[in-house]
């Protein structure tokens, strides 16, 4: 009974998830927003564009392994911001709100993708990338959770808002999305 309930959960939020974004986005379906992710990809997949992915914590699982999957199954340009030299260098140097934003602040380029995973969508590093991403020109899409209010989704060109204050839940319909999106461009490139 407690899986039945558990996947009841997942079911319900998945047609709960709030899109919202520029040009319009607002309020469309499950499925015509996937497919809007999926060609913003594939436009940053043709123009030779980068895909950054980051996020804490689990989420920060997520980015990692998106990085890996989106590279070999996406066929896209992915660059990790986890080396632990790096990462503990500029946390050290700088603070942990900046971890990501000095790195993006040397690598992100018009054209590039921030890919931004947070249950809470207030990380302070998270919000800092988001600016930096932005004052290059790349293009922000937000997973978040927990408050629709959150900063990180007032920010993104695109973002994905899954309404509940339970990690596990947000985690899990994160990491199942993006799973479609690069199934979605592997597809797609046959």
């Amino acid at each position: 009974m407690i899986r039945d309930s558990y996947l009841k959960q997942i079911v319900e939020l998945l047609d709960n998830i709030r899109f919202s974004g520029k040009n319009g986005l607002d309020n469309t379906s499950y499925t015509e927003s996937m497919e809007l992710l999926t060609r913003q990809f594939e436009k940053v997949r043709a123009g030779k564009g980068r895909v950054f992915f980051i996020g804490n914590g689990g989420s920060a699982a997520i980015a990692s392994h998106m990085t890996a999957d989106f590279m070999k199954n996406g066929d896209m340009r992915t660059y990790s911001l986890y080396d632990n030299a790096v990462l503990t260098c500029l946390g050290n140097d700088y603070g942990y709100e900046h971890v990501f934003s000095k790195q993006l602040e040397s690598l992100i380029e018009e054209g590039d993708l921030l890919v931004c995973i947070s249950s809470s969508g207030n990380s302070e590093n998270i919000i800092r990338a988001i600016k930096t991403a932005k004052e290059h020109g790349a293009y922000v899409i937000t997973f978040t959770g927990f408050d629709a209010d959150n900063k990180a989704r007032a920010m993104g060109n695109f973002n994905v808002h899954v309404p509940v204050r339970q990690y596990g839940m947000v985690e899990s319909i994160h990491n199942m999305m993006l799973q479609q999106i690069v199934d979605m461009l592997h597809e797609n490139k046959k």
